[in-house]
């Protein structure tokens, strides 16, 4: 055979009652929810950042890093809403490398699924339990979302991910924000079509079951950049660019119209340090138009403890082991300025 199935995994259900969310959980879910929602549908105009590590490694820097993010989110409340990544899931270009703490709990050990999926979970329990802080990650799998939908504020559908069907259809099954990132290609309009899909109602299959979602209101778009055909970063950040999906938008007569911009990645070319630079330049984009400033709801960071990456075996603590991401003392301060300029 060219699988070997080693085990059946838990379903959802089974995994959400061995590890429940608390009442008061629940409580600063709901709320936070309904705070993030507001930004997305302009009741609201605080600003977004969606920051953290490229990919959730180990529990203890991530959470030592959600706890500084925790006091500095206090400072800057009155005008910024920060969601942490914890992205457990870790898209591969060519399918080798770390794959996220899904698949390897222990980055240096064989996967373990299983394991995976009870320490994903622990993870962003642990966020909301300890920090009130839910949580973004990324739909990588979109059967796999259910072992943590109760506990995600925001969820992100990737460049390699955004023109799948499935993805698109369980988004629209979802009550949160989901952000449909331009593909690899940088083909704004596969990026709308993704939109339109998930503003929409369907029947599929999901998990074994025929399920209609109701459409979600709150899809909308990620700008990450992209790759040309002669294999160079193109960013898709400028203000030129924003006013173009200002236009696709409006011919679209889509819900909610909104964007994130991705400060990293093809934006910056994986320079990470470029980010600090991108991230002003979009504030001030905003700032000088209204219309854009009702558009771009906010930005997607990559931050850690420690700035740049490092091998798996390498063992500093808070450093990357997959993209390069800004260090602690430089997201403060990024932090920190961005409120200032708002």
């Amino acid at each position: 055979m060219s699988m070997n199935f080693h085990r059946k995994l838990p379903i959802p259900m089974e995994v959400k009652k061995e590890y429940p969310l608390t009442e008061r959980m629940k409580q600063v879910k709901e709320l936070r929810d309904d705070s993030i929602r507001a930004v997305f549908d302009g009741s609201s105009d605080k600003f977004i950042l969606i920051i953290g590590p490229c990919s959730a490694d180990h529990s203890e820097p991530v959470l030592e890093y959600i706890s500084r993010l925790r006091k500095i989110s206090e400072q800057v409340s009155d005008k910024i809403l920060i969601i942490p990544r914890i992205y457990t899931n870790k898209p591969r270009t060519t399918g080798q490398g770390y794959k996220g703490m899904l698949h390897q709990p222990d980055p240096e050990s064989k996967p373990d699924m299983y394991k995976g999926i009870t320490a994903i979970r622990q993870l962003h329990l642990a966020a909301l339990r300890d920090y009130d802080f839910s949580c973004a990650d990324e739909m990588l799998y979109p059967e796999n979302h259910r072992y943590l939908s109760d506990l995600l504020s925001y969820v992100a559908v990737g460049a390699r991910s955004v023109e799948n069907q499935q993805h698109r259809l369980t988004a629209s099954g979802m009550d949160t924000p989901v952000g449909m990132k331009n593909p690899t290609s940088g083909d704004l309009g596969v990026m709308m079509n993704s939109i339109i899909a998930a503003q929409s109602s369907h029947t599929f299959l999901y998990r074994g079951w025929e399920v209609t979602s109701d459409g979600n209101p709150y899809t909308h778009a990620i700008l990450r950049g992209y790759i040309d055909y002669a294999g160079r970063n193109v960013s898709n950040y400028h203000y030129e660019d924003l006013i173009r999906v200002e236009e696709l938008y409006e011919k679209s007569n889509l819900t909610n119209p909104s964007i994130i911009v991705d400060t990293n990645h093809n934006n910056s070319g994986k320079k990470y340090l470029e980010q600090i630079r991108i991230a002003k330049d979009i504030v001030h984009s905003r700032n000088q138009n209204p219309d854009i400033k009702r558009l771009v709801k906010g930005l997607m960071i990559e931050s850690y403890l420690e700035d740049g990456a490092q091998g798996t075996n390498e063992h500093t603590f808070g450093k990357s082991i997959t993209d390069p991401c800004l260090g602690w003392e430089k997201t403060e301060k990024l932090i920190l300025d961005i409120a200032d300029k708002l």
